[in-house]
């Protein structure tokens, strides 16, 4: 009797301590994608893709966010947060701090400027930066890796960013900035940093001076670079030893792009960093997959989506949109883009190598916007190819493993599959024609061939 009166009291005494042992031990437990997958991602050696802490490949499948830390409060954020990580999405491009693209730039919306002191990188503002640690924290809690650019220099060095306040610190005073961002983030294991940003600024020490900072706190912290379009960073940056990613940006063909960057000889992962975004440039909902498909299947370890309004959140971006930033989260581009998840994270994606050679799609075509693309498996376990249009394309099936196919239709505007597809029993390459428009009446389709013993 005496002991059943003293558990409670046992209980309430020790309830704490277990409490606190509990969150000890979840804090020390590495963050965890919206895909299982737990941060920081690394690059082993050899491989084109990013792989977690535990050495699971890990598919670059991103929004553009770059006003995120500035222009949203909290519940803004976790709204977005939420929506994106239901959405399939495990990765967020964002400005750590805006020089134009927020309501009160280059303060965040508390009106909590970046610097003490304005344009002065050696007087950073701990009101600001608690902020963005909370967002930063908050993202890593709904599993995003998050593409962090610590001073967006801006197209051509002008105004949209910081390029010219970079001049007026010099590179000592950037250096520093580094060494405080290096060590306020070392611990966040979601980060990796984004150098440059829409440029390729004349003076390189202004963006190394930053990256070395930074490195010199967290050495084992991943770097990148979002050049001008059409430059890749390898063409920028070759041989900067904090360059350990690659990526390229275009508005041209994603597809010839793509191919070039794994046509090179170190084996560099990369990624496609921006396109054309929806609700800009005329896009398409076609388009923006294309795009997409172009890039997973030429060899990237993975792309990055637009949409305007929802990459400034409505501060006023660089053209007008016809529908608010809360309200563009479901369009189009991004429920395809939930589909092209679903479909890759059902298969071996990182083994898939492109098919440049055409040794698997035998037909040839002529121009960007018709061109299917092809990948194939290294095990030629599986194969995938990207259909723009409603002509038949014929592939070499003798090219895949074992006895056995598989072929299905893939809707990528309805994440659906097709019934199973007759194989042609002919000796030479199979011929496959798509069953008409798709679930939204355009004319993309995916052929997904899977061998069997």
């Amino acid at each position: 009797m005496w002991m059943a009166k003293q558990i409670p009291k046992l209980i309430a005494r020790t309830y704490p301590l277990i409490l606190a042992m509990l969150v000890a031990a979840l804090a020390c437990e590495p963050a965890r994608s919206a895909d299982g997958v737990r941060f920081p991602v690394t690059i082993e050696p050899g491989a084109r893709h990013l792989s977690d802490a535990a050495g699971k490949p890990f598919l670059i499948h991103g929004d553009t966010a770059w006003s995120l830390i500035a222009q949203l409060t909290k519940d803004e954020a976790e709204f977005y947060l939420a929506d994106r990580r239901a959405r399939g999405f495990n990765t967020l491009l964002v400005n750590l701090i805006e020089h134009q693209f927020s309501s009160h730039a280059p303060a965040n919306i508390d009106h909590d400027p970046p610097f003490l002191k304005a344009r002065d990188f050696s007087t950073p503002n701990e009101r600001y930066f608690a902020h963005a640690d909370w967002i930063l924290r908050r993202a890593a809690d709904h599993g995003f890796l998050v593409l962090l650019t610590p001073s967006y220099v801006g197209a051509g060095g002008g105004g949209q960013g910081w390029f010219l306040a970079m001049a007026e610190n010099g590179p000592d005073k950037l250096r520093e900035y580094g060494r405080y961002l290096g060590r306020r983030y070392r611990d966040f294991t979601n980060i990796i940093w984004v150098h440059g940003g829409d440029g390729c600024p004349s003076e390189k020490d202004l963006v190394r001076a930053i990256a070395e900072g930074i490195r010199s706190e967290a050495p084992h912290a991943l770097h990148t670079a979002h050049c001008a379009r059409d430059v890749p960073p390898l063409d920028v940056w070759r041989g900067e030893a904090w360059l350990g990613v690659n990526t390229f940006y275009t508005y041209g063909s994603v597809l010839d792009a793509a191919q070039r960057e794994y046509a090179r000889g170190d084996r560099m992962p990369f990624f496609l960093i921006e396109a054309i975004y929806e609700n800009e440039h005329l896009s398409s909902e076609q388009f923006l997959r294309m795009q997409a498909y172009h890039a997973l299947l030429s060899g990237a370890a993975g792309q990055i989506f637009g949409n305007n309004p929802v990459w400034h959140f409505g501060s006023g971006g660089l053209y007008p949109s016809p529908v608010s930033w809360k309200e563009a989260l479901n369009g189009r581009g991004s429920q395809s883009m939930s589909h092209l998840a679903s479909l890759f994270r059902s298969l071996p994606w990182w083994r898939l190598e492109p098919d440049r050679a055409g040794l698997f799609l035998k037909q040839e075509r002529q121009g960007e916007g018709d061109r299917p693309s092809s990948a194939v498996t290294d095990d030629a376990a599986y194969a995938l190819v990207y259909v723009p249009d409603l002509r038949p394309i014929a592939v070499d099936l003798s090219r895949l493993a074992g006895s056995g196919r598989t072929a299905r239709w893939f809707d990528p505007a309805g994440g659906t599959f097709s019934e199973p597809l007759d194989i042609p029993r002919s000796g030479g390459p199979a011929r496959f024609q798509p069953a008409g428009r798709n679930s939204s009446g355009t004319t993309d389709w995916v052929l997904v061939v899977e061998a069997s013993p």
